[in-house]
């Protein structure tokens, strides 16, 4: 399948260097540090990887193939979404999900459908911001669990706190993310986003 190139969709841009972001967290776990613990309340580094890997499998049955996210219960999408998915491998699996979102999102067109997904039906270009916040702020996650660096690229960064500034109240609600923590004073854009989503930096 061909793919758009990503330089001339300022979307797709963020979120193959999101992609690159997390990966290269991913390609750096030492064998020791899988079950070490993130930020992410009981999640280990294997359990976060895992989650992550998760998201992108769900990219091409959803845009690609327009199925609506229940269909993918039960592992009817080809993987279990409540199992891991990392098996004996957990960077190679990391790889191959991440290279099929990239290019579902990427196919000419995928940007201007509408994907069906839990909380209803949304616009393909929303749902890829989502996912770009969500792989920005675990790359964090990731970096500090396994003492990578943990500063993030200011696009990113930029973009992540334009995305999820909306509707980030919503977000503890889910019991995904921590109640938000107040930044000190002086703080900078990357301190405020992780403050933002219950991280204590």
């Amino acid at each position: 399948m061909n793919t758009m190139d990503s330089n001339q969709n300022p979307l797709l841009t963020r979120h193959s260097e999101a992609l690159a972001l997390f990966g290269g967290h991913v390609h750096a776990v030492r064998e020791n540090q899988w079950q070490a613990p993130t930020p992410c309340t009981d999640w280990s580094v294997r359990d976060l990887v895992n989650h992550l890997t998760l998201e992108q499998l769900w990219v091409p049955p959803l845009v690609t193939e327009q199925r609506p996210t229940e269909e993918g219960a039960g592992g009817s999408f080809g993987f279990d979404p409540e199992g891991d998915v990392l098996g004996d491998d957990p960077v190679a699996a990391w790889d191959r999900a991440a290279a099929d979102a990239r290019e579902a999102f990427g196919a000419p067109g995928a940007l201007e459908r509408t994907v069906r997904l839990s909380y209803g039906e949304t616009p393909c270009s929303a749902y890829c911001s989502q996912m770009v916040a969500d792989l920005v702020v675990h790359a964090w996650d990731l970096a500090r669990a396994i003492g990578a660096d943990e500063r993030l690229p200011e696009d990113l960064v930029n973009f992540a706190v334009r995305e999820v500034g909306p509707y980030s109240a919503e977000l503890e609600k889910s019991g995904l993310f921590a109640a938000p923590v107040e930044p000190p004073p002086g703080a900078d854009v990357q301190t405020k986003l992780l403050n933002l989503l219950g991280r204590r930096v």
